[in-house]
């Protein structure tokens, strides 16, 4: 796993931007969805962090209930009361509920998962899913990350964010990617002109060798992150061509459909 990066030297400066928090949360976001615990050790290496700097983090966030701490390992895993943050965000999201009936309709269609997705960091997280009945699909729940670059899904949220008002995204992104971005970027430009021109983007193999997807970004009017809406499954069932003359009409449909509910 790539330490995560300091806070930049301008947030650093920023009077009003609190470093010491900044760097508690980058420990409560070091944890995985496989539940292990962490000690010390794991957070330097995952977050680049002094091990004095992260002993004193993680002793506080023991106190405020946020971890639990195994005293014969050393070890720290995320505490119940996390929970109540990642329920409440959920809860104030009512696109959610809104979108929901909409994202199965498309799901029973099309046999696929249907997903709503946003930015964490670099990756996509996912806020919300609706079960197809293809029995192969995939089993990526609600919490789960894919990556930014190579899904449908990311690649929708970067194109409409470096065409409305944040280019910066292609250069955070040409950062976390290194090396690995000669590889991806033809991706994310072919992303960005197909959601000028279509209103979609498309992932064929390229997240996942057996897999293709089409997802459709939302840009919400309130200030809220972009979301994407996301359909995806095995590529021998959800073919390109398939995606291409009905799949993808359905998404852009859904998402306009759910901006008009949102307005």
């Amino acid at each position: 796993m790539r330490p995560r990066k300091e806070p930049s030297p301008e947030l650093e400066q920023d009077r009003n931007f609190v470093v010491a928090l900044s760097r508690g949360l980058e420990i409560l976001r070091a944890f995985g969805r496989e539940g292990e615990a962490l000690g010390n050790r794991d957070f330097a290496q995952r977050t680049g962090m002094s091990k004095s700097t992260i002993s004193r983090l993680t002793y506080t966030l023991h106190k405020l209930g946020y971890l639990s701490h195994d005293a014969d390992t050393a070890r720290y895993r995320l505490a119940p009361p996390v929970l109540t943050l990642g329920y409440a965000c959920l809860a104030g999201l009512p696109l959610r509920k809104l979108s929901k009936p909409l994202m199965q309709e498309i799901a029973d269609y099309t046999g696929m998962p249907v997903a709503m997705v946003a930015r964490d960091k670099m990756s996509m997280v996912y806020l919300e899913r609706c079960k197809g009945t293809n029995a192969l699909t995939l089993a990526i729940e609600v919490g789960a990350h894919v990556k930014m670059a190579t899904s449908a899904a990311g690649r929708a949220s970067v194109a409409a964010m470096a065409t409305n008002g944040y280019p910066e995204i292609l250069e955070e992104l040409r950062d976390h990617e290194g090396e690995n971005w000669t590889l991806v970027e033809p991706g994310i430009e072919a992303a960005i002109e197909s959601y000028l021109k279509r209103g979609f983007c498309t992932s064929y193999g390229e997240w996942r060798s057996d897999v293709n997807a089409v997802a459709v970004p939302l840009l919400p009017r309130d200030g809220s992150p972009v979301m994407a809406f996301n359909c995806g499954g095995p590529s021998h069932s959800l073919t390109r061509d398939w995606i291409e003359s009905d799949v993808a009409a359905r998404m852009v449909s859904l998402v306009r459909r759910v901006s008009e509910f949102a307005s």
